[in-house]
């Protein structure tokens, strides 16, 4: 699918005006083809393709008004075929990803506008079939009304939920797997034509994963990144331990502007492959790209500002470069605080300078400075933040390793001291998190966070309390329910443990190291029961694709030298 625009005319066209057009805001295709297309090479054919499918936006070679995209579908058109189109009508074909940006409701034509309005009066109604259908032939005008997207999703959940409609009892896995393999074959080369396909299937089955990544996909090849996210957040809320899905995740997070969160997900991912080098060039281009934007340097690239207003001098080009490099020698950062320190003193407050100013003292093991720029930016307007207070307890967190690794392992007291300042460490890191937990009750991150920190503590009530609550996270709760599995085992809850753990297996789909652990904890669970059979049957599950994983090995080889003796 793509979308056109007009170069340029003969002044005979320019001159002319058919006599019968279409309005921009009609949706009634034209019937009469204007007079003076006649004796143009191909210009009848094309002008009738193009007026039958388009409604608002003017071509100069042939009609001048065109819809805002084409219909590619109906047409059949291949990119070679685009091309020649383009050279016949004098439009240049624009890919989609450059020309389609997601679109707000008063973004396009009224008569979209009146569609949507008609397709929520039917979701009002709980006539889910009919809303899904007016909104699934508004996409199919404009893929890039996120409002409409959003609202079909919607839609076809309650269809579900509430038992109603009858297409989902007449496409069963059968008849919707044509569908999803089309739009698996056209996700790369036709992209909005592989997001009608995909809403197809999930109209029948809006739980079809293998339709939502496809989904996403195309809709990344479309560049529509909020798209994308409405459907990989589906996708990752039952299986966030898939790596393949965590990375399309943060790509469209970071395509859509939600850099920090893109970050985290790489950074989380980084953790179980910390040898990854693509991994880490990823991360450092993430880091490279918030610094851009933050400071303002990439403005000049979608022409916002020049070149020059974003690199005054030498000098201004040197520190940018300073500041974009993710590793700094001691030097550059010494540099680095020197120029934000005098900036301070000019606009004490500006809250960019003074994050930019903690980051470089943290740099430097300056642990204390940093703190104190992190509580002046507490006391600003912009102290309501939690990421701002969890980096608060991480640079605390860091001053107290710090005295951790300077302590002299020659002393005689060396143990003591140690066991004390791990011990107010641990007691710094779980109160802060339960103050962060207390304070923003609905962020159930934080939540699972205490929770982990609490079951490393081995204060295990306190631990099911918080992992109780953070399972509703969908984001967390397989995590959240295998953490507590071990609570359940390690209260002497066996019995509870499995249903805990078997609930946690079932909703993960792929074998990854997450479902390894949970297996495993559930055979350890059954083995404290008595189960010994069946907990050799969890741990068989393990060896047959990983024999290396944990002790399966051993447990399993003694489980059969017994049998032989």
């Amino acid at each position: 699918m793509h979308s056109f625009y007009p170069l340029s005319a003969p002044a005979r066209w320019q001159e002319s005006r058919p006599a019968s057009y279409p309005n921009p805001d009609s949706s009634r295709p034209l019937i009469r083809w204007p007079s003076w297309c006649e004796g143009e090479p191909g210009a009848n054919e094309t002008c009738k393709k193009l007026l039958t499918t388009v409604r608002s936006r003017w071509c100069m070679r042939t009609c001048r008004w065109m819809g805002p995209t084409l219909a590619s579908a109906s047409l059949g058109w291949r990119s070679a075929a685009n091309a020649e189109t383009s050279r016949e009508t004098g439009c240049r074909a624009v890919p989609p990803g450059r020309t389609m940006p997601e679109k707000a409701l008063n973004e396009v034509a009224p008569h979209c506008r009146e569609q949507f309005e008609k397709g929520m009066a039917a979701v009002k109604r709980q006539n889910f079939d009919y809303a899904i259908e007016i909104l699934g032939g508004l996409l199919q005008l404009e893929p890039a009304l996120y409002p409409a997207r959003e609202a079909l999703r919607v839609t076809q959940y309650k269809r579900i939920k509430e038992g109603r409609g009858f297409l989902s009892k007449m496409l069963g896995k059968a008849s919707v797997s044509p569908m999803l393999a089309r739009a698996q074959m056209l996700a790369r080369r036709k992209p909005h034509e592989a997001l009608v396909a995909a809403e197809q299937v999930l109209n029948a089955d809006p739980n079809n994963f293998s339709a939502h990544r496809v989904l996403a996909e195309a809709a990344m090849e479309a560049d529509l990144p909020r798209t994308a996210l409405l459907s990989l957040e589906i996708v990752f809320k039952q299986n966030s331990g898939d790596r393949k899905t965590a990375l399309l995740l943060a790509d469209a997070c970071a395509a859509a502007g939600q850099i920090g969160r893109a970050e985290k997900i790489y950074a989380d991912v980084l953790k179980a492959n910390p040898n990854d080098p693509d991994l880490q060039q990823a991360l450092k281009n993430l880091s490279a790209r918030r610094t851009m934007s933050e400071g303002g340097y990439d403005k000049f690239a979608n022409g916002e500002s020049s070149f020059r207003d974003a690199l005054r001098d030498k000098e201004g080009a040197r520190v940018l470069e300073q500041e974009g490099r993710v590793m700094r020698t001691e030097d550059t950062t010494r540099e680095a605080v020197a120029r934000l320190t005098a900036q301070l003193e000019t606009d004490p407050g500006n809250v960019q300078t003074l994050r930019s100013l903690a980051e470089s003292h943290a740099q430097l093991k300056e642990f204390r400075k940093a703190l104190d720029c992190l509580k002046r930016i507490k006391e600003s307007d912009a102290g309501a933040d939690p990421t701002l207070d969890k980096r608060i307890v991480e640079t605390t967190l860091q001053e107290m390793d710090q005295q951790i690794a300077e302590l002299d392992a020659d002393a005689v007291d060396f143990e003591d001291r140690q066991a004390r300042l791990l011990n107010e460490r641990q007691a710094v890191e779980l109160e802060a998190a339960r103050d962060l937990a207390d304070r923003y009750p609905t962020d159930l991150q934080l939540r699972f966070e205490l929770g982990q920190l609490l079951f490393k503590a081995g204060r295990i009530s306190d631990a099911i309390a918080a992992f109780q609550k953070s399972q509703n996270n969908p984001h967390r709760r397989v995590a959240s329910l295998g953490y507590l599995g071990q609570c359940f085992s390690r209260r002497g809850l066996h019995d509870v443990a499995v249903r805990t753990l078997e609930k946690a297996i079932g909703e993960k789909s792929s074998f990854d190291d997450e479902k390894k652990e949970l297996i495993f904890q559930l055979g350890l669970a059954l083995e404290a029961m008595g189960r010994k059979a069946d907990a050799i049957e969890q741990f068989k599950q393990i060896y047959e694709v990983d024999i290396g994983f944990r002790d399966v090995a051993a447990r399993v080889d003694a489980f059969y030298e017994d049998q032989l003796q």
